[in-house]
Parts: C-alpha cells; sequence; structure tokens
C-alpha cells in the first residue's frame, strides 16, 4: 500500500480521496512544516500533499527516493524545487481556477478598504475615539469610475477584471503578452506597458506568477512612476514587491497606499511597515474561504490518486514519473 504524508489538516473529502490508494498521515500541529522534520516524514513517502509555505527543496527529494508525486495545494509552486522534482521524475500538480473567484473578491476587498480607509475606520471606533459624524473625518478616495491597472491577466487577474464592470472602471492590463484583441474587447480591458499603466492608473492590483524574471518586478524606479493619489494591491506573491522601497514610499507619501496579502520574507515583514495606517495587512487569506480551500485540498488530492494508479494528473506543473 502506498503512504501517503498531508502536511496539514484538510477536509475529510480530501482525505478519503487519499485513503482510497493508501495509508495516509497528517501533521496536525499548527506550526509550519519545513526542513529535517519535513524530510523525516517524507524520505519513506510515496507522495506528499503540501502546502505553499512548505519547501520542498533538492536535498528532501533526493532523499526521498520513493516519492512519486507532489501534489502542491496552491496555484504557485515556488516553494517546491521544480527542476529538481523534474531531475528525478517526481510529479508536481498544483490546484490552479479553484480559487481564482475568492483571490478576486478578497482582491476588492483589498482595494475597497484601502480606498475608504475601512481598517484604520473600525479600529478608531474600538478605541472609543468617535464621539459622531464629522465633515473631514476618515476622508478616503473613490473606486466608482477610475483607473484599474492588472498586473498579469491571467485566471485571477480576469477575474478581478470582471468585477471592475460594476465600478464602471477604465481598465488597463499589462502582461508580457498581449491578449488577442477578442479577448480584450470581451474583458473591456487595455493593454499598457508596464512603466504608463503605472504612471496613469489609480488602483494597481499584482496578479503574476513569481519566477526569476518577475522578482521586484515593482521594485524602486516602478514605485517612483506610481501617482501620489494612486495605491499598490498584492495578493500574488510577495517578492514581486521590493517590500523596503515599498515601505520607504508609504512613509514618505509618496504614493496614497497600499494593500498585502502576502509579503517578500513571508511571514516576516520589514520593519516599520506595521506602524503605518496607509497600508493594509492581511495574513496570506486570498483563497480562505471554506469552500475554495475544499476545493483545493480536493484536487491536490485527486492529482495525487490519479498519479499513484497509474493516471495522468488533472493539473500537472512537471512531466514525467519517477522510475
Amino acid at each position: 500500500m502506498y503512504k501517503i504524508f498531508v502536511t496539514s489538516k484538510v477536509s475529510d473529502s480530501a482525505l478519503n480521496i487519499l485513503k482510497s490508494v493508501g495509508e495516509v498521515e497528517v501533521w496536525e500541529k499548527e506550526e509550519t512544516l519545513n526542513g529535517k522534520t519535513l524530510l523525516e516524514k517524507i524520505k519513506e513517502k510515496d507522495a506528499v500533499l503540501t502546502m505553499v509555505n512548505n519547501f520542498v527543496t533538492d536535498d528532501i527529494i533526493q532523499q526521498a527516493p520513493k516519492l512519486k508525486v507532489i501534489g502542491n495545494c496552491g496555484v504557485g509552486y515556488n516553494n517546491i524545487d521544480i527542476a529538481s522534482a523534474e531531475k528525478h521524475g517526481v510529479i508536481v500538480t498544483n490546484t490552479p481556477d479553484v480559487l481564482n473567484d475568492a483571490t478576486a473578491d478578497l482582491t476588492w476587498a483589498m482595494i475597497l478598504g484601502i480606498a475608504r480607509r475601512i481598517v484604520e475606520a473600525d479600529k478608531f471606533v474600538r478605541e472609543g475615539k468617535f464621539t459622531g459624524w464629522l465633515p473631514h473625518l476618515f476622508i478616503g478616495n473613490m473606486v466608482y469610475g477610475k483607473k484599474l491597472g492588472i498586473i498579469g491577466l491571467g485566471r485571477i487577474g480576469r477575474a478581478v477584471c470582471k468585477r471592475a464592470k460594476g465600478f464602471k472602471m477604465e481598465v488597463y492590463y499589462y502582461n508580457r503578452n498581449p491578449l488577442p484583441k477578442a479577448q480584450e474587447e470581451a474583458l473591456n480591458a487595455t493593454y499598457k506597458n508596464l512603466e504608463d499603466l503605472l504612471r496613469e492608473c489609480d488602483y494597481i492590483t499584482i496578479h503574476a506568477p513569481l519566477n526569476e524574471d518577475s522578482h521586484h518586478l515593482i521594485g524602486r524606479d516602478e514605485l517612483n512612476l506610481m501617482k501620489k493619489d494612486a495605491y499598490l494591491i498584492n495578493t500574488s506573491r510577495g517578492p514581486l514587491i521590493d517590500e523596503q522601497a515599498l515601505y520607504e514610499h508609504l512613509k514618505d507619501g509618496k504614493i496614497a497606499g497600499a494593500a498585502l496579502d502576502v509579503y517578500e520574507h513571508e511571514p516576516e515583514i520589514v520593519e516599520g511597515l506595521l506602524g503605518l495606517d496607509n497600508v493594509m495587512l492581511l495574513p496570506h487569506i486570498g483563497s480562505a474561504t471554506y469552500e475554495t480551500r475544499t476545493n483545493m485540498a480536493e484536487l491536490a488530492a485527486k492529482n495525487i490518486a490519479n498519479v499513484l494508479s497509474g493516471k495522468e494528473p488533472l493539473t500537472p506543473v512537471t512531466k514525467g514519473w519517477r522510475k
């Protein structure tokens, strides 16, 4: 019987899928599993279901000779050494599509939240400072009718784009390659190069993958292009932004604000950022709905079950089989 390890608690429905093809062990503790402890847990396993904060390195893959498949519970997979997995014939899968809407919804919550200073205002009331309506209390900025810039018009970016219609926004996007005109027209989105998008848009939201080329995609030079009354939102991957440069721009009032669900050195946050009122900070909850997390776990489990049953995985990142 195959041995499967799950690095975090998941839904019973996902566990039942895994139990149909093997013996399942689950990491029940709340702390994140990495390093030597992760290696000890999976070195004799045939499969592992990972979360995006479990780092499966080349060293771990080399020392897990029975490992056939890594089912990553997330769209991104920069937590796994893909080159090593391919070299050793380990299938890696991810969970695209099932979290598009949840992440897009959160993106809009963050856009509205930072524009209308929701977190600041909530804190103000809780601290007993509210004494009645005042004409200049927590003045924010409009979202309706403004310019939205989307960096990365993939699955999640498109879901965000579709929601902009209700706010009558002008939508611009930046991709490595522009979409066909018919797709642009269907989405009511116009391509701009990154520099022009940063200069012109009021709200800029990032939905790009993290790779060698996109690290610090938004750095000091890019932040300098943004308008003083513009906002930056990131629900993708933290290292896409130079977090120290962002902190300095926010502190100096060079941009209006930011909303972050991910961080460059997660879970650590750049010193000083926590003390700023013009930034919304969330604990990586883009996909955190009951429905979405269940669907993600089930898809990861189905990928593992397929591989162990000799079938093609549903959403592979790599190709090849461990001999």
